[in-house]
């Protein structure tokens, strides 16, 4: 079905776009410029941590709140202005020091959303460590494989998430020598702190570190189709484009009201749940509780929310309401949203401009680009289904790969998404894995492993994934490591992974598995395999559906064919299968 384009609308006593014009932005656009519109270090240093918090307080607006805590259970809010922030991160800094943390060192995080995060990571920075986020909803094995692939030497949790998730395989990160709970109360369990005392303990406070633009900042995990997850390397130049981003992309200036409701596991809950608002100037919304359509409304009329930065999965969840029930609140303060995480599809968009009288713009980038790459921008009609044109200063093509080489494709011609390196945060290493990092290059191109086709008008449209990674609300879910876990069953011999379409996620993951000889498959069984996935990995991650097979189909080299499985699942063309042994 095509789509028409949604014309723009707004009352008279809406502030115009930042970027009311892109062609025009995009023509006089100069990373250069960006970079000198940041307040940087004296000796020309540039930190994440001064950008966001310190500037603001040596400029004045000290008094603006910058992070606003809704507490699930319903209280009143709890503001954090932006000196207020500067002194709980200068504390958390002495705290680093203190502990023996030096610059370059991981510092961890498994938590929810809770300002002890935004604390956690801008301490971090500041002190010149690297900061690393980490999902809830994985269980122990994840957890340990990420810990131990970042050398995490500080890990900043819950006592219940500790006792569940990381006591169990504590034994096994020898790196790992502090522990702070942020609820761990007079007496912590053996072997952890309490981050209030803690905090509390500190005396001396020291001053920013010295940091270059060039020096690593964050650490992104992020899957792939075989092996262990990647862990993508940032630097503290990564704010030029996240606040860049931030203004040009979601509309962002001082004083606003924003709401970004990814969680901060994911590199959108950092980019933009911390530091591209921060960094504009704005005021977070920090929602501790879990999706609930009523509360979400309610957050967006009496917090009078200008900007929204959400995911297609919260969306469609919210499209399942009675449309009757948005009449009753109040959106007028709304000027702007944006969705990520996932392709929006276009009924989203259409629904959106009806309930809340503006459409969600989508926008298009990775955990490797670390910022915003392709959007639709708030001056412009949107046409649904499409992913937007490039952000200012960032070069896109459609790359088509030939036996002699690559070429750009011409106009709805289909091939894989590139963008022209370098900007501010692209990320520059995947950590312990430099052959892995460079195949994701070719020539001054990244290679984003996304098929994608460009109109002829210059929209860029999203097509697929060119590899087997699944996406479930927003999570990037790599099949091996379900694979692996499944495999540790002792009844199960073989196992491959797809993600299914679903309405509401994106995709869930579906197994398929079989057995060792001598046992059958029932229902029972089936239960028992998929509590043991859940137990190691989470519900997040674990497979929803098995179902149980003699064969799976495997390349001649064993190879198990994730391409057909889910082929057969949907009832699509198989296409080649020159290399399928027979599993008839």
């Amino acid at each position: 079905m095509s789509w028409a384009p949604i014309r723009k609308t707004g009352s008279p006593a809406t502030p115009p776009p930042l970027m009311p014009d892109w062609r025009g932005a995009r023509s006089g656009f100069s990373w250069d410029e960006a970079r000198g519109d940041l307040a940087g270090l004296l000796g020309g240093g540039l930190n994440i941590g001064f950008e966001t918090v310190d500037r603001h307080v040596a400029e004045g607006k000290g008094e603006s709140v910058a992070l606003r805590w809704l507490r699930k259970d319903g209280s009143p809010p709890q503001d954090t202005t932006y000196a207020t922030l500067k002194q709980e991160t200068d504390r958390f800094v002495g705290l680093l020091v203190s502990l023996g943390i030096q610059r370059g060192e991981r510092v961890f995080s498994l938590l929810g959303r809770t300002p002890q995060l935004h604390v956690s990571l801008l301490g971090s920075v500041k002190a010149g460590a690297v900061f690393c986020p980490l999902f809830t909803a994985f269980g122990p094995e994840p957890v340990e494989t990420r810990l131990s692939l970042g050398e995490a030497r500080v890990l900043i949790t819950t006592r219940i998430l500790y006792d569940r998730k990381v006591a169990p395989i504590r034994d096994g990160l020898p790196a790992l020598e502090h522990v702070l709970l942020v609820d761990g109360g007079p007496s912590p369990p053996p072997g952890t702190r309490d981050l209030t005392a803690a905090l509390e303990a500190v005396e001396h406070r020291p001053t920013i570190a010295a940091t270059s633009p060039d020096d690593p900042a964050l650490l992104h995990f992020t899957s792939g189709t075989t092996g262990r997850p990647k862990g993508a390397l940032h630097t503290h130049e990564a704010v030029v484009a996240h606040r860049t981003t931030g203004r040009l992309v979601l509309d962002l200036r001082p004083g606003d009201v924003f709401w970004c409701t990814a969680d901060p596991g994911w590199v959108t809950g950092i980019s933009y749940g911390v530091i591209a608002p921060l960094a504009c100037g704005a005021t977070v919304v920090i929602d501790e509780a879990e999706f609930d359509a009523e509360r979400w409304c309610r957050i967006l009329q009496e917090q009078e929310v200008a900007v929204w930065y959400t995911a297609p999965t919260a969306i469609r969840m919210l499209m399942r309401v009675d449309e009757g029930a948005f009449s009753a609140w109040d959106f007028s303060k709304l000027r702007h949203l944006a969705s990520v995480g996932e392709p929006l599809n276009p009924e989203a968009v259409v629904w959106s401009a009806r309930i809340f009288g503006h459409p969600f713009h989508d926008t298009w980038w990775q955990t490797e680009t670390g910022a915003i790459m392709i959007a639709n921008y708030r001056a412009h009609d949107v046409h649904p289904g499409a992913m937007g044109r490039p952000v200012p200063g960032i070069t896109a093509t459609v790359l088509v790969h030939e036996d002699d080489g690559i070429r750009e494709a011409d106009p709805d011609e289909e091939g894989e998404l590139a963008l022209r390196t370098p900007w501010p945060s692209l990320f520059r290493a995947y950590i312990g894995e430099p052959e892995r990092y460079a195949e994701k290059f070719v020539e001054d191109w990244y290679l984003t492993g996304d098929l994608a086709r460009r109109d002829g008008d210059g929209l860029f449209w999203f097509l697929g994934r060119a590899d087997d990674v699944i996406k479930s609300a927003g999570h990037l879910i790599s099949p091996f490591e379900v694979e692996s876990v499944l495999l540790e069953h002792p009844l199960v011999a073989e196992a491959g992974v797809i993600g299914k379409p679903d309405e509401t996620v994106g995709e869930t993951v579906k197994a398929f598995v079989t057995l060792h000889p001598g046992h059958e498959a029932d229902d029972t069984l089936k239960r028992q395999i998929i509590g043991h996935a859940r137990k190691r990995l989470g519900a997040a991650i674990a497979p929803r559906e098995i179902d149980f097979s003699k064969t799976l189909p495997k390349t001649r080299s064993g190879k198990i064919m994730r391409r057909l499985l889910k082929a057969r699942e949907l009832g699509l063309e198989e296409g080649d299968t020159s290399t399928l042994e027979d599993d008839t």
